[in-house]
């Protein structure tokens, strides 16, 4: 097995002017994306009020939605909760009504609209200023995780390689934000949290790779940088490839099976793993190329002569 990884020789390197290409349209529609249409923010982060109700039978979401706007609630969103007879009922706040008053003039109007009552399981309220909290810390999570990567890299690698790999996940972080502009679907702090977990997900790809990328600049005497970082790239792609197909299972089976209230977590994973995986490839590796890395760079310091290892 590892005789025919060593063998493997796809040109990985000779294909990044046009792989960065691809990769810079992307992001530059994302960003188009979240400055002109923005995200659509879950009541996390605006505030307002969160209803569940359950059915004796299932339910048909049109027809709650159409009944929830024929009473003034235009903006309600209507999700089924679990199964066909919950449903998930998102409001913005409003200054008029409480959550409690809010969820019995809700629950009137569905009672008015269907043969068989439903019954309140939950309220929930989330005020305008914990939302503006929300978005502030989460903001600062994000840039606290990749300041301390930033660190981690530089200390571990060489400061080239800190700024491959900031490259990557900055990446990574635009197109799964931008995915979630451009399709308007909900971003609350479930997304958030796997938005968090894709620069985790993706900074361990990237490790991998740069770990075997220092290896052979410091073990391979033939060569130049192109053809070291395409080697080195080639003996983890099966680890990388078994990684991110086993990941992508559960992944999967979480967004089709899960429910609607982790779904757009799933998905958002879903994404970054599969961008995670070639930005590895094609921006923290093809970035080593663009700072002009040499072996000259990793070799390890020289010990003074008649020093010793005491271990």
């Amino acid at each position: 097995m590892t005789e025919h990884i060593s063998q493997r020789k796809l040109d990985f390197m000779g294909k990044r002017h046009v792989a960065l290409s691809i990769l810079a349209f992307l992001v530059v529609l994302s960003l188009g994306s979240l400055i002109f249409q923005g995200l659509k923010l879950g009541l996390d982060f605006t505030g307002g009020t969160l209803v569940e109700v359950g059915y004796a039978k299932p339910v048909d979401l049109e027809q709650v939605r159409d009944l929830l706007e024929n009473h003034g609630f235009e903006d309600a969103a209507v999700q089924h909760f679990g199964t066909s007879r919950e449903l998930l009922i998102r409001l913005p706040s409003d200054p008029e009504l409480n959550s409690a008053e809010l969820s019995n003039k809700i629950l009137d109007v569905l009672k008015s609209g269907t043969d068989y009552a439903p019954q309140l399981r939950r309220v929930e309220f989330v005020g305008p200023q914990v939302g503006d909290e929300l978005t502030e810390k989460g903001g600062l999570a994000m840039l606290f995780a990749l300041f301390g990567i930033l660190i981690y890299v530089a200390w571990r690698f060489e400061y080239r390689f800190a700024l491959g790999s900031i490259a990557a996940l900055i990446h990574d972080v635009i197109i799964t934000m931008g995915f979630f502009s451009l399709t308007q679907l909900e971003f609350d702090l479930t997304v958030l949290a796997a938005v968090l977990a894709v620069v985790g997900y993706s900074l361990n790809d990237t490790i991998v790779v740069f770990d075997r990328i220092r290896e052979n600049f410091r073990r391979l005497r033939r060569g130049g940088p192109i053809e070291i970082i395409n080697a080195s790239i080639n003996q983890t792609l099966s680890r990388t490839l078994i990684t991110s197909f086993t990941t992508l299972l559960v992944l999967l089976a979480l967004a089709f099976l899960g429910g609607e209230i982790i779904r757009n977590f799933a998905i958002a994973l879903i994404l970054g793993v599969v961008v995670g995986t070639y930005s590895s490839i094609y921006i923290a590796s093809a970035f080593l190329l663009v700072l002009k890395v040499k072996r000259e760079d990793l070799l390890l310091p020289e010990k003074p002569e008649g020093e010793t290892d005491l271990l």
